[in-house]
């Protein structure tokens, strides 16, 4: 029996989908004329990680600030990457209003798994956005 455990474990870890799931690695953020993003935000997720970051994308640059998104991308973000090095921090209104939060370097899928207050999540609800690289 114990040397079928260490097989059966590896082939369940090959079965699970990966935590990213679609989503590209935040190493993997660079604009197609090879220049740096900050990160890039997608209007859809799902509760099968491989669904998460489809649909519409939009890639935010360094140092950008966003404190009125563009009405079609107000309060729709679903999934988000963050480039390395860089940091995101969005709010729940308008004019960077309400709640906040910073978003580390790194793959955020289901935006529905990050806390805003009691009984919110951040999924369908950032309405400012600055996107920062050191």
């Amino acid at each position: 029996m114990a040397p079928l455990c260490p097989l059966l474990l590896a082939l369940a870890l090959v079965a699970i989908p990966g935590v990213r799931g679609a989503c590209p690695a935040a190493a993997d953020l660079k604009n197609p004329d090879g220049t740096r993003t900050c990160a890039k935000v997608y209007d859809k997720s799902d509760p099968y990680y491989e669904n998460c970051c489809q649909g519409a994308e939009l890639s935010i640059g360094p140092d950008t600030d966003l404190p009125f998104l563009p009405y079609d991308w107000r309060n729709v973000i679903s999934s988000l990457v963050v480039a390395p090095r860089c940091e995101l921090t969005v709010w729940s209104r308008r004019g960077k209003g309400g709640k906040t939060r910073k978003f580390k370097s790194g793959t955020y899928p289901r935006l529905e798994e990050y806390r805003r207050g009691i009984f919110g999540h951040w999924s369908n609800a950032i309405a400012s956005i600055y996107c920062r690289c050191y």
